[in-house]
């Protein structure tokens, strides 16, 4: 057996032990054939200690050492003695160098002379802008000639979401995802969880697709918003074409939203919803001239609650206030999801994941679709926080609006 020759001291703190977190570092020492000894162990005292753990690795190679320091990272380990974070100039716009440290979800700290700092805007997927002793998560495209990049993984600590942080959420969400829940009961734990969110003071944002219009979650959906349970809005084209063509028209895709019939000629409806959006000038002016009555988007104006509605390739129209600029559109769904706590993404698998990928570890996601598989891809694709209820979105939607008037 050869000798281990290199060696590192690294730490972490938090709930390491309710989280499973303490088992999974020592078996990734040990995955990536390293070996380790705990120096210090201290176990919290209540549910709001954190516990320290202090670890000495040892590797035979620095290659196999920079792979066990970079899976550590991602679980709340970093090298004692690592000093500032490593830093390095872009030298032309939207190019990192090629070392650049890439976000995780989870909340992350670099050390700037001497004193570490939380990084701000984060992301995952970013990089790390330094900039006058402040750190900065920045997406790839907003990158600038002579930005300071973290690079490497020293003076980097990332502080993954523990259970003991929040037995609410976490309650609910270590249910994993099942069409075997009862609705009412994900019902009511949404709703405890939309109060909590009230109560810090943080926003609640829905993602929605068309399919709240189709299954008849209008109604509901509107009397959220008028209620002052609904932060913003974010969707895409296709919601607010149906949901204006239901609200002039009283179809959804043609179909008659009074008895489920096919309305004669109804295939060109949603058409002829785009065009009286046109000729108003524009969602807002549709609703002040008289034009549009009733649905989410009136709501939304008459409310305040701003809506982004972001284009794709397969749109009709699109509707005038549809942001055909995919960047822009995406810029502007990350504005509105400053400041959240709560996502309430329904029906809507491309929107779902888009957003969970613009989001950090500590907002919670509450997926609604009737396919299950949904929720999976938005869980699969990073965003660890989301929990998944598998029903009809208006079923859902009208049971959330008539516990929330009861509560």
């Amino acid at each position: 057996m050869s000798l281990l020759r290199f060696h590192e001291v690294v730490d972490a703190e938090g709930h390491l032990i309710d989280s499973h977190i303490m088992e999974r570092i020592f078996d990734t020492v040990i995955e990536y054939s390293g070996r380790y000894e705990v120096e210090q162990f201290r176990i919290g005292r209540t549910n709001a200690d954190p516990s320290y753990l202090r670890l000495k690795v040892e590797t035979e190679t620095p290659e196999q050492m920079d792979l066990v320091l970079a899976q550590l990272l991602g679980l709340g380990c970093s090298p004692v003695d690592s000093g500032d974070a490593e830093v390095r100039q872009v030298e032309k716009d939207r190019c990192a160098p090629e070392d650049f440290y890439s976000t995780t979800n989870y909340r992350t700290l670099v050390k700037c002379s001497g004193k570490w700092v939380e990084t701000q805007n984060h992301r995952m997927d970013g990089m790390i802008v330094v900039r006058d002793g402040q750190a900065y998560c920045r997406k790839l495209r907003d990158l600038k000639a002579g930005d300071q990049v973290v690079v490497g993984m020293r003076g980097i600590r990332v502080v993954p979401e523990s259970k003991e942080r929040d037995r609410l959420a976490f309650a609910f969400m270590s249910n994993g995802i099942s069409s075997e829940r009862q609705v009412e009961t994900a019902i009511r734990q949404t709703v405890a969880l939309m109060k909590q969110a009230r109560e810090q003071k943080q926003k609640i944002v829905i993602v929605s697709g068309p399919v709240v219009v189709h299954t008849g979650g209008v109604a509901p959906f509107s009397k959220l918003i008028r209620d002052g349970w609904v932060d913003a809005v974010l969707a895409g084209n296709a919601l607010g074409v149906h949901d204006i063509e239901n609200a002039i028209l009283g179809t959804s895709l043609g179909v008659r939203q009074s008895d489920g019939r096919l309305e004669e000629h109804g295939h060109r409806n949603h058409m002829r919803a785009i065009n009286a959006i046109y000729h108003a000038g524009g969602i807002a002016a549709a609703v002040e001239a008289g034009r549009l009555k009733s649905g989410i988007m009136y709501e939304c104006v008459k409310a305040g609650v701003p809506f982004v509605l972001a284009g794709s390739l397969r749109d009709d129209g699109p509707l005038p206030d549809t942001i055909t600029d995919m960047n822009r559109a995406q810029d502007l769904y990350a504005e509105q999801l400053k400041g959240a706590g709560l996502v309430l993404s329904l029906g809507s698998m491309l929107h779902s994941i888009a957003v969970g990928n613009m989001l950090p570890a500590w907002v919670k996601v509450v997926c609604v679709d009737i396919n299950p598989a949904v929720a999976t891809k938005v869980s699969d694709r990073g965003t660890g926080q989301a929990v998944g209820v598998v029903t009809d979105v208006g079923l859902f939607l009208d049971l959330l609006a008539r516990t929330l008037s009861n509560a």
